[in-house]
């Protein structure tokens, strides 16, 4: 029996891996802002954010509040860092010691309490219409960051262009978050999902590692059967779907093909010193990854914090949603692991001369509230929480705004995701004010009328 094309597709190993990689045809810019951009503008060649999904408490990490009441300290201390002034909560020694590198927004806001919302509005700096939680993904979504710097930016150096691991974000009963793909811009648009565990080698990539029987020529020879089929399908299909596949085919295709491309995922290359200070946890070794990545041409490598394996969760207090036990969690477990992992990677980008084209960003959704609740924890806050950035020119050992004296909302220059998703754009040298082509053709805003935080780009 005939297979069919997806059968096809399955056997020669290029089909779960298509669906991210055809974002990486190149944006069309149908208009420029007009507005000055000064020597940081395209900064950046590259940029790695780490989403820290769940919700870091600001008062455990960036912005403690020594003064404030003892049921808002919860008996941690604020530590000194490298910059006279800026201070730290005791969880991060070793972030405080990369201090002078960092630029601390203290008044981020989205006014959000619900997960996948205020995640959305953090990952696309587009405000949705719904704020109620567990709202699915639609055709008609802001593109998240990473689309939009994957489709105007497209890598010269390497198939992939924008990079999603070591999984996607989801809510508990694997309720996918919006704004995490292409939205409006089109499936083709999607940033590639890298599903993947880097702390086990030597590490496989869902959709990527070949089979042993599967050499490079039984590859190629695969890859022209597809290509002669895509021309059958094409003339009985009328439709740009096949187009498409025909494109993410190429795309993998490359980067099966490519040894340089594929070298990046070679995590046993690095010394064993070094993988060991990233920390050997997966999240450790995602960010060690995605510096590999970036240092091999991706434009954007967005590292997600990832769920612990079954068992090894505490009840109540998944990923960094400290509804319980808040001090217990990210006194023993997510700052110590984030802590280590960030400052390595900083100091590492730093080394090997690639802190000042390199932009690093760690958000999360959200906050926590200021009080604890009766079970030790900290719940949702979307009223204000802390982002720290690093690399690309910004001018390091600054603090951007301010929350009030217990860490419940802005006390000076709020600050919101469109402005975020503006600065981040404007580094990546992709213009905040312009526009571009949607799927259909339609004019639209690279960002909702965000502007540049001026404190990091200078204009």
């Amino acid at each position: 029996m005939m297979k069919t094309r997806r059968e096809w597709l399955r056997a020669g190993g290029l089909g779960a891996f298509g669906l991210g990689l055809s974002g990486l045809l190149g944006g069309r810019v149908v208009a420029s802002g007009g507005v000055a951009k000064g020597a940081t503008f395209g900064r950046a060649k590259s940029c790695i954010v780490l989403f820290l999904s769940g919700g870091p408490p600001q008062h455990e990490t960036f912005d403690p509040k020594p003064e404030a009441p003892a049921d808002v300290r919860a008996g941690f201390r604020a530590i000194r860092t490298t910059v006279p002034g800026m201070q730290f909560c005791e969880t991060l020694p070793e972030t405080a010691k990369v201090a002078h590198h960092l630029a601390v927004i203290r008044s981020m806001c989205t006014d959000i309490h619900s997960h996948s919302t205020s995640g959305a509005y953090m990952l696309t700096g587009y405000e949705p219409a719904s704020k109620a939680e567990n709202v699915p993904p639609g055709p008609e979504d802001w593109p998240s960051l990473a689309a939009v710097v994957g489709a105007m930016k497209p890598s010269e150096r390497s198939p992939l262009s924008a990079v999603a691991l070591p999984d996607e974000i989801y809510n508990d009963g694997h309720i996918v978050w919006p704004g995490q793909n292409g939205g409006f811009m089109g499936s083709k648009w999607h940033p590639t999902l890298m599903k993947c565990a880097p702390e086990q080698l030597p590490m496989r990539i869902e959709g990527l590692t070949l089979e042993e029987s599967l050499t490079t020529l039984r590859l190629e020879e695969r890859f022209d059967l597809l290509r002669q089929m895509d021309g059958h399908f094409a003339a009985g299909v009328r439709s740009g779907v096949v187009t498409e596949m025909g494109d993410m085919q190429q795309r993998a295709f490359d980067l099966l093909h490519s040894d340089a491309s594929r070298a990046a995922f070679a995590l046993e290359r690095e010394p064993a010193v070094l993988r060991e200070a990233y920390g050997g946890h997966k999240f450790g070794q995602s960010v060690l990854l995605a510096r590999r990545l970036v240092e091999a041409g991706t434009r954007l490598v967005q590292v997600n914090w990832p769920r612990e394996e079954e068992g090894k969760e505490v009840k109540g207090s998944p990923l960094w949603d400290t509804h319980a036990d808040n001090a217990g969690r990210v006194r023993n477990v997510l700052c110590p692991q984030f802590d280590r992992t960030f400052a390595t990677l900083v100091n590492d980008l730093h080394q090997r001369g690639m802190l000042e084209e390199t932009l690093v960003v760690a958000m999360g959704e959200f906050g926590r509230t200021p009080k604890h609740n009766g079970n030790g924890g900290r719940d949702h806050w979307g009223s204000v929480f802390s982002v720290v950035m690093a690399g690309a020119g910004i001018g390091g050992g600054q603090v951007i705004g301010a929350s009030d004296r217990i860490g419940a909302l802005p006390e000076d220059r709020p600050v919101r995701p469109a402005d975020l998703a503006a600065t981040v754009f404007h580094l990546l040298g992709v213009d905040p004010a312009g526009e571009f082509l949607d799927s259909l053709q339609r004019p639209r805003r690279v960002t909702n009328g965000g502007v540049a935080l001026k404190e990091l780009v200078g204009v």
